[in-house]
């Protein structure tokens, strides 16, 4: 059983990324799909954000049979924990289910005790603030969530999605995964981490008219070798304050930058263009050649070029994108064309992290 706490001062977008992934009635799956109560920590009736008010019929004493507890932003990253709860979430924590924190709820795990020594996340703006009053959690602000087993936290609100869809890929397989994406109409997997989504600092304005040109022609010029000396000659500036300058404005050192925006441009080519070889497309992408495509593909997206055109080719430029509009992380919706089934690319080990 899934169990979501609520309490005065709800904060209700991270309460309903809990309810629609794990509490939403969902037939296809089975009788074995997750089971959704709401605890009320406190008495009713409760406020939520939105000047929404609340009555939970349930209290406490439900944690005591919940497989999974889902704790929503905080009503404050400085709010005290009520002791009744943080003897609850421990006891819980103790007996084995999953205590799972979403943004900044990740104050009540702290202010348990439960990630003394361990590995957490919350929202980057919220780091500070635990890591000054926690000094023994190892706070990492460059991922969407950190999976310690029985302890998960995610950083900003939407990457509690991602948090929860990785849940139930974990307990019920990779399809079911995609199913809610799906449904939620969200990639099932996210390559990146919070930086992409943090606002870069604002170059100064010589220096932004310097390389706005310069990026739109490396875009355009993906074929060609791009050495550093040779980017900041055409910027007018040296090579330190030229890699300063572009890591700043687009958050990813230039090498990370040109390598996302070859696989962009390689994907592209083998959803449409069927007719060019994978050995043509490694070239005009910067690639140099098809083996060194092979490598990165598997590296950044689990697959190889050859299983990516014959699975995406022909219409994948309508359903699978890397974002457009900003160099800095990757967001892909796969939809299968003739099942109606999402399906992920990417497939790195490692926990979600940049």
């Amino acid at each position: 059983m899934v169990a979501a706490l609520a309490y005065d001062g709800l904060c209700t977008f991270e309460f309903g990324i809990a309810y629609e992934v794990f509490g939403l009635s969902r037939p296809e799956m089975g009788e074995d799909w997750y089971r959704f109560s709401v605890c009320g920590i406190e008495p009713g009736p409760l406020r939520a954000a939105g000047g929404l008010t609340v009555g939970v019929d349930k209290g406490l004493e439900i944690l005591d049979e919940a497989d999974l507890i889902v704790v929503p932003g905080w009503r404050a990253i400085d709010a005290p924990v009520p002791e009744p709860l943080a003897q609850a979430l421990r006891a819980a924590h103790q007996r084995g289910a999953r205590i799972m924190s979403l943004c900044s709820g990740v104050a009540v795990l702290a202010g348990c005790g439960l990630l003394a020594n361990r590995r957490a996340t919350t929202h980057w703006r919220y780091v500070a603030s635990i890591a000054a009053r926690y000094p023994d959690i190892a706070l990492d602000a460059g991922v969407l969530y950190i999976d310690e087993g029985s302890l998960l936290t995610a950083a900003g609100s939407a990457a509690g999605i991602d948090l929860c869809l990785h849940v139930v890929r974990g307990d019920f397989g990779s399809e079911a995964a995609n199913s809610v994406a799906r449904r939620l109409v969200v990639p099932p997997h996210r390559e990146g981490g919070q930086a992409q989504f943090i606002s870069a600092p604002v170059p100064e304005e010589r220096e932004g008219i310097r390389l706005g040109p310069l990026i739109e022609w490396m875009r355009e010029s993906l074929a060609e070798e791009q050495p550093i000396s040779r980017l900041a000659k055409r910027a007018g500036m040296s090579m330190r304050t030229f890699q300063r300058r572009f890591e700043a404005t687009t958050g990813l050192s230039v090498g990370e930058w040109l390598l996302k925006e070859r696989l962009r441009h390689a994907r592209d080519l083998l959803e449409k263009e069927l007719a060019v070889s994978l050995e043509d497309i490694a070239v005009s992408s910067g690639f140099g050649t098809l083996a060194t495509m092979r490598h990165h593909f598997r590296r950044r997206l689990g697959t190889s070029p050859h299983a990516y055109r014959k699975s995406f080719g022909g219409w994948g430029a309508s359903c699978l994108h890397l974002c457009p509009t900003s160099p800095k992380g990757t967001l892909s919706i796969v939809l299968d064309k003739g099942s109606a089934t999402m399906t992920t690319i990417s497939a790195r080990p490692e926990r979600v992290s940049a």
